[in-house]
């Protein structure tokens, strides 16, 4: 399977994902952690990707997702940002929300 196949499956299976560096319980970089905690905060639950140990995904996911940084937060297979868009989603309760209609779609 090729790394977009890889990419593809992942997001397929995980109706929340966080591409970050490292983990949420260990993050890499700044970045990471304050997305992590973001999404934390808003009670959402989500699956994370710790790009560190996936080289190859490492680097295909900024051309896959057309966005040049980690962390990159996808929901329900569509990229919604990085860092500074998690974190302001969250200040404006839209990321509870969107964690919640995750959470509702998946129990449906």
């Amino acid at each position: 399977m090729d790394v977009n196949e890889r990419i593809k499956a992942v997001l397929a299976q995980h109706p929340m994902v966080l591409f970050m560096k490292g983990a949420p319980q260990f993050p890499m970089c700044g970045f990471s952690a304050r997305a992590a905690q973001a999404l934390d905060d808003a009670g959402a639950t989500f699956h994370a990707v710790n790009v560190l140990a996936d080289p190859e995904m490492r680097a295909a996911l900024p051309h896959y997702a057309n966005w040049p940084t980690f962390p990159q937060l996808f929901i329900q297979g569509e990229l919604i940002g990085g860092c500074d868009i998690v974190e302001d989603l969250k200040v404006s309760g839209e990321l509870a929300r969107m964690a919640n209609d995750v959470a509702g779609e998946s129990h449906a």
